[in-house]
């Protein structure tokens, strides 16, 4: 029959949903610990916790002719019992069963506990870890007032990810009429950390502003994508508002922008519905800096790019007609490509006699982000 010490264990196990021998190890390192605790001594003993929750506990003494100190020592008399080579002034580690009943119960209950809680923390991270970069789904269920000072007292939302909680702060919210929250709503987040502690445990930090969100929802919704044979290049992004991806095909025979905007646009449909209706434009990638950079200013055809090297700035021509669709509402059309490409963008309508810019003639300067939201595809092949 089990003891209750073993019954204990296993209802541990039952709980917390950990593996036995992670449960077993913290149990073994617990006792140990209340026993060295008790007694201000202890380094020669080492505790195990069999799967049958089953204690052993072993001593290690050094054998001397007569034992004063029986915590550390062994007569030769006893050691030549258990070894009958055994001599005098070698080490051996002995069975001591009697150890496990100096552990004083409460003492004991109380580290175990902490090193359970501990152990669950570790596992609960090691398991999730792999996780960050990734898009997860989640089940709303509170709002909490978000810590961030910059958040001016507003909530985040913290969301049910399964074995440990996801927390979605202010910052990382599309404020937008379409992305209404509410609890009980199921979330598609992308996790783009993972702390412990603070009372917490394990705490996912999550987002819907991410611009790599849009990279894993196209790998879920575009079969070439997940597969590698269209990789995402580059991604810029207002959340709610527009984004702009920049793809490009390994095989000849593919067309990145057919397959990523799908039969019907159902693919692409489905990518800007999980976003809450928020426009996403196709961009083909190009090698040479001059063509993508004409092709980020989609849906617009420059007549002419030129690139100026001293400034890291493109001179784009448009067609005078589509001037005003090249720099967007609030210029937000130049400023994606900018910040897709990483050049900054001036605009420029044609001049009276030809095709030529004049410099005098910029409509808008667009500049590119710090970093530049290049995606490199972790199993990417060079060349």
């Amino acid at each position: 029959m089990r003891t209750e010490f073993q019954a204990a264990i296993a209802q541990l196990i039952h709980e917390k949903g950990l593996p036995q021998d992670v449960v077993m190890e913290a149990v073994a390192n617990a006792l140990l610990a209340a026993y060295r605790k008790t007694t201000d001594g202890g380094e020669n003993v080492r505790i195990e916790v069999a799967r049958s929750g089953d204690v052993h506990v072993w001593a290690n003494r050094k054998v001397v002719a007569q034992a004063q100190n029986t915590a550390e020592e062994i007569s030769l008399a006893e050691a030549q019992q258990i070894d009958p080579h055994a001599a005098l002034g070698q080490y051996m580690e002995v069975d001591s069963p009697q150890i496990f009943n100096r552990i004083p119960a409460q003492t004991a209950k109380q580290i175990i506990l902490q090193r359970i809680r501990e152990a669950e923390q570790d596992y609960l991270f090691e398991s999730f870890k792999d996780r960050i970069d990734d898009m997860v789904m989640g089940t709303i269920i509170r709002r909490e007032p978000d810590p961030n000072p910059r958040s001016r007292g507003e909530a985040m939302w913290i969301l049910d990810l399964g074995k440990i909680e996801g927390a979605l702060p202010y910052a990382e919210q599309v404020h937008t009429p379409a992305e209404r929250l509410r609890v009980g709503q199921r979330l598609r987040v992308y996790v783009y950390d993972l702390k412990r502690g603070g009372g917490r445990g394990v705490l996912a930090l999550v987002s819907r502003t991410h611009r790599n969100i849009i990279k894993r929802l196209f790998e879920l919704e575009v079969p070439e994508i997940f597969n590698g044979q269209v990789e995402v290049k580059a991604i810029a992004r207002e959340p709610g508002s527009r984004s702009k991806v920049a793809v490009w095909a390994r095989q000849e025979n593919i067309d990145p922008i057919g397959a990523c905007v799908g039969v019907r646009g159902t693919r692409i449909n489905n990518v800007v519905n999980e976003l809450g209706g928020e426009k996403v434009d196709i961009i083909l990638w190009d090698p040479d800096p001059e063509q993508f950079v004409a092709n980020a200013l989609s849906p617009v055809k420059p007549l002419k790019v030129e690139l100026r090297e001293a400034d890291h700035t493109a001179l784009v021509t448009v067609p005078e007609r589509q001037l005003s669709l090249a720099i967007g509402k609030d210029g937000q059309n130049a400023r994606l490509a900018a910040r897709l490409t990483g050049w900054r963008i001036d605009v420029l309508r044609p001049s009276e006699n030809g095709n030529d810019a004049a410099p005098e003639q910029v409509e808008v300067s667009a500049e590119p982000e710090p970093e530049v939201a290049q995606l490199e595809s972790a199993e990417r092949v060079e060349g």
